[in-house]
């Protein structure tokens, strides 16, 4: 899954795909590059993000999703607003991937439902916007808190109607997580793909990643996290992770590749 941020204020890429031409063309660089879906987000979710307008956000993902639908290409909008999910829906879009789980908008539920395609519900304890993001409460076991909120989301979804067969889950890697959160929820990545929904992994360019390099004195940029998280990638894909949001393509799918061709002893299926 690459990422296509079309917006002003993203950790990493801010700004650089704010005009539609451009985040198309981007869009099609990824896939080019071995991307399997488009994920296309118009509000930044980084610490002490503030919120754009709806009709904003509307405008800045839906032009983006129609032209890659119209090229065939599976898009992800990435929303925690009911208006923008359904504007998206009608664009065409391949799934609805919501970082707050359906619980930022009392409507993303039924919007899911009624739009009877994929959806991704990932795990955030701190909703707040324009604050310094301090990390979320998750009581002694950050990985029992992530399965228990996530079971949660689950049972809301599915008594709106959200078919359980469309619902993939995502641990929130980054959100609200302490350094050690984060390092223990991968460790623990085998408990929620063994499960019953599949798992999406979005660690890319993630600031316990950039840490890394940090730890041998080295001085990170955003950017400079894309080994470690080419690193995370492999370990997911052979792990059997449903998938991966990444920025930078074409390491991930190196990654992806190799996992696979390990896992089938050579025989390489696409």
């Amino acid at each position: 899954m690459g990422i296509v941020n079309v917006t002003e204020d993203s950790f990493s890429d801010g700004g650089r795909y704010i005009d539609t031409d451009a985040a198309i063309k981007h869009a099609l660089e990824l896939v080019a590059e071995g991307a399997d879906m488009i994920d296309v987000g118009g509000e930044s979710t980084r610490p002490g993000a503030v919120r754009v307008d709806a009709n904003l956000e509307r405008d800045r993902v839906v032009p983006v999703i129609r032209a890659l639908h119209e090229a065939g290409i599976p898009t992800s909008v990435d929303t925690m607003r009911a208006s923008v999910a359904a504007a998206s829906a009608e664009a065409g879009v391949s799934m609805i991937n919501d970082v707050s789980g359906g619980l930022a908008d009392p409507e993303m539920f039924a919007v899911m439902a009624d739009a009877q395609i994929p959806v991704c519900l990932m795990h955030w304890r701190t909703l707040q916007f324009g604050d310094a993001a301090g990390h979320a409460d998750h009581g002694d076991d950050v990985v029992a808190d992530v399965h228990h909120v996530l079971d949660d989301l689950v049972a809301k979804a599915t008594a709106a109607g959200v078919a359980e067969d469309q619902i993939v889950l995502d641990p929130g890697l980054g959100f609200a997580k302490t350094r050690e959160d984060n390092w223990r929820l991968l460790q623990a990545l085998p408990e929620f793909i063994d499960g019953p929904f599949p798992v999406l992994v979005g660690a890319s360019r993630k600031r316990f990643l950039a840490g890394v390099r940090k730890e041998r004195g080295l001085e990170v940029t955003p950017l400079d996290a894309d080994p470690a998280t080419a690193a995370v990638t492999a370990v997911s894909a052979q792990m059997g992770a449903w998938g991966v949001r990444v920025h930078n393509v074409p390491v991930s799918r190196d990654a992806v590749d190799v996992a696979a061709l390990w896992r089938s002893g050579g025989q390489y299926h696409g």
